[in-house]
């Protein structure tokens, strides 16, 4: 694997530095990932979970009027998960630009980004046909699927990057 360009290292060093050396820095940044994936990741996992549950043109109505009040936590809690990540790659350049699994994790990461923008195209349209036999709720049941495994996935490869550092 290739270096980390110097001049990235060389901008990211005060922020190692600092960071490195504060325990509030290191517990502060931490926390907000590990914040945002659990809120991000929970509120998701429950909605994946329900999606799969619906089974009435009622149900799905107001399932989706649910999963579209989610997705916005979903999404201010992965701005705070990729502020946090940013923060988290700059405290140690080197390490994790050289690191398979951080970039296995990022690889995860952009896959459960599409599939997220995935979902919210289907909805939309699932919304307009919530009959059980309607090929959208099938993708939609899809991507909650997806959804699901990638979620989980990218959280393993978070804990093996922890472990494997």
């Amino acid at each position: 694997m290739l270096d980390a360009p110097a001049s990235l290292v060389s901008l990211a060093e005060p922020w190692a530095s600092y960071y490195s050396d504060s325990h509030l820095a290191q517990t502060v940044v931490t926390f907000a990932h590990v914040a945002g994936i659990l809120v991000g990741g929970g509120i998701a996992i429950a909605s994946d979970r329900t999606t799969l549950r619906v089974a009435s043109d009622v149900d799905r109505r107001r399932h989706l009027i649910e999963v579209g009040q989610a997705h916005r936590i979903v999404i201010a809690s992965l701005i705070v998960v990729v502020l946090s990540g940013l923060l988290l790659f700059a405290s140690d350049v080197d390490a994790h630009w050289t690191s398979p699994i951080y970039w296995t994790k990022m690889a995860l990461f952009i896959a459960l980004l599409v599939n997220g923008a995935r979902m919210r195209r289907i909805e939309t349209a699932a919304a307009a046909d919530t009959t059980p036999s309607s090929a959208h709720w099938s993708a939609f049941r899809g991507t909650a699927i997806m959804s699901l495994t990638l979620w989980l996935a990218t959280t393993l490869a978070g804990v093996a990057l922890i472990n494997y550092a």
